[in-house]
């Protein structure tokens, strides 16, 4: 279920619909890494002095140009870490319109989903992104204790957290926000590994730009794939 879920999402990809919103996503998720990294070396570069002077060397005026290239290397290793609120941040903008994608194709005799609107669905991405950040930056905390089970951490808490955010509201847009969370509770295992399966790809380059409709998408077939198994 979980394996068949991810693959249908993928499969998904050259239908035009889809590509359509997965093309904006990663335009959008590119956009907003370069203004993370703008910002970070417009910092780098006002909290530097433009030169200084050291005895028996005399004035320095490259430091501000190297901080500048060192930001790079500190912004590709930030950007793992980076692409885990992103990919929170826009479930709110994308999921329903994925959703809808993935509907009219594999489950075209659904009714129309209810929906959760643009306010709540914001709403939502949000408040679970102040959740995300403060996560992630005890995570990066913890990196100092674990060592080389660094990416097991990491996999295995953002798994739980995408897992549980992309699933609430793939379902909250079926069956209400109450019914959602009782959904998940009782197949929390399934769709904590399935978020596991989503946020190892966050920390692969240019892979992890794909993740954010990938997994709204690869949600929308677990949740009905488990509303069926739960009617049957």
């Amino acid at each position: 279920m979980i394996f068949g879920s991810i693959l249908a999402a993928l499969r998904q990809i050259p239908d035009p619909r889809f590509l359509r919103v997965l093309l904006a996503g990663i335009g959008l998720t590119l956009l907003l890494l370069a203004g993370c990294y703008a910002g970070f070396v417009w910092l780098v570069q006002w909290l530097t002095p433009d030169s200084f002077t050291l005895p028996w060397i005399g004035p320095v005026t490259w430091v501000d140009d190297l901080l500048s290239w060192a930001s790079v290397a500190v912004m590709i290793a930030l950007s793992v870490f980076l692409m885990v609120p992103v990919a929170s941040a826009f479930t709110g903008l994308f999921l329903d319109r994925v959703a809808a994608a993935v509907e009219a194709r594999h489950y075209p005799h659904l009714p129309p989903a209810k929906g959760l609107g643009v306010v709540e669905g914001l709403a939502d991405a949000a408040g679970f992104l102040g959740v995300i950040l403060l996560v992630n930056a005890l995570a990066l905390l913890a990196l100092f204790f674990v060592g080389p089970l660094a990416p097991i951490l990491f996999w295995a808490v953002n798994g739980y957290l995408l897992g549980r955010e992309y699933f609430q509201l793939a379902a909250a847009r079926r069956i209400g926000t109450q019914q959602a969370a009782l959904m998940r509770q009782r197949n929390m295992g399934r769709i904590w590994l399935t978020g596991v399966l989503m946020a190892a790809p966050l920390t692969i380059p240019l892979v992890n730009l794909t993740v954010p409709v990938l997994g709204a998408a690869a949600f929308t077939h677990l949740f009905h794939r488990l509303a069926a198994a739960e009617a049957r």
